[in-house]
């Protein structure tokens, strides 16, 4: 069995008012992913997501193109090398 792994993405662009939280959580459980979604302050979106790296491959794609009506300038990732566990996808408020 594949080894889970873990991102951290940061989307910027039109990323908020545009349900991009809500269909983030849709894409990731979709995939089968654990980890959360939230607003930032400075109009991006961050989330941390975890699973098999092929699946992690997949979301960062999804983010980039992100939801309708969004708009997406710029996905930054970080790879990381612990997994937390996560035993859910949450959206963080």
């Amino acid at each position: 069995m594949a080894e889970n792994k873990q991102v951290h993405v940061i989307v910027r662009g039109r990323v908020q008012g545009v349900c991009f939280r809500m269909e983030t959580q849709r894409a990731a459980q979709g995939l089968g992913l654990t980890g959360w979604v939230k607003n930032c302050p400075d109009g991006s979106v961050e989330a941390v997501f975890e699973g098999k790296e092929s699946d992690l491959d997949q979301i960062i794609q999804w983010c980039g193109q992100g939801s309708p009506g969004s708009s997406v300038d710029q996905v930054e990732t970080d790879w990381l090398d612990t997994v937390s566990g996560f035993t859910g996808f949450n959206i963080r408020f």
